[in-house]
């Protein structure tokens, strides 16, 4: 909410702890929505991991994220993000239940204080730019240089171009987006909010990737997030002209 008593400095953060079954979900409901919803809850996912929506503002960080937790796309015009607001899902992985916070995070410089402040506890940072915006897309080193000094530094990163669906207006060439990816290092692949093209894929190959570090033994294989995500949308297009 914007308003004129928000302050960042009073920005903190607090964790439920107790055992399985004391009600620690139902307080949480309890604040967020100021009602008891009865009946039982399904004892919260014990693996779970923290992933962040990182980009300037305006390149759809929000409806990105809508579209993976609710399947919708809002048209209409947003009110910018104001410090961090989060949402919570459950994804399967390999037969294991992954639950994802993910934090949408604001754009705008005068909010970046208190974005810095979330990046050390991220395990996972999706960086977006709009294909439409060259300045977007300028601005994702920046992005990159304060990752590297705040985030930690095996941090799962993966970079975005969103709204592919506006291709008529594109600004930013796919092979350029591939090329910083590749500089870099990340796995990269170009998404739209609007029609759902690779949203649910990056959050997936995001939650097989961390499992993966959480879980595997030591003498298997590495999951490769690169070949995954390569091997998934060659499979998507095979599919759609099948």
């Amino acid at each position: 909410m914007v308003g004129d008593g928000y302050n960042e400095a009073l920005l903190h953060k607090t964790i439920l702890v107790g055992d399985s079954g004391v009600g620690k979900t139902s307080l949480l409901v309890q604040f967020d929505q100021g009602k008891f919803i009865p009946g039982s809850f399904s004892a919260t996912v014990g693996i779970g991991f923290t992933v962040m929506l990182l980009g300037d503002s305006g390149v759809g960080k929000t409806c990105f994220l809508l579209q993976f937790k609710d399947g919708a796309f809002l048209s209409g015009t947003f009110i910018a993000t104001v410090g961090i607001d989060f949402r919570n899902k459950v994804v399967a992985v390999d037969g294991v239940k992954v639950k994802l916070q993910i934090w949408d995070t604001a754009g705008q410089e005068r909010f970046r204080s208190v974005t810095h402040a979330y990046y050390r506890d991220a395990q996972a940072l999706l960086l977006l730019y709009d294909i439409t915006s060259k300045m977007s897309f300028d601005n994702i080193r920046a992005w990159l240089t304060e990752i590297h000094e705040y985030a930690q530094k095996d941090v799962v990163i993966m970079l975005l171009g969103n709204k592919a669906d506006v291709s008529s207006e594109r600004a930013v060439r796919t092979e350029d987006g591939a090329s910083l990816a590749r500089e870099y290092g990340v796995p990269f692949m170009e998404t739209s909010a609007k029609t759902g093209m690779n949203v649910e894929l990056a959050f997936l190959a995001i939650a097989k990737e961390l499992k993966q570090r959480a879980v595997q033994p030591l003498d298997e294989p590495r999951f490769q997030i690169h070949e995954y995500i390569e091997s998934q949308k060659k499979k998507s297009s095979c599919c759609a002209f099948s």
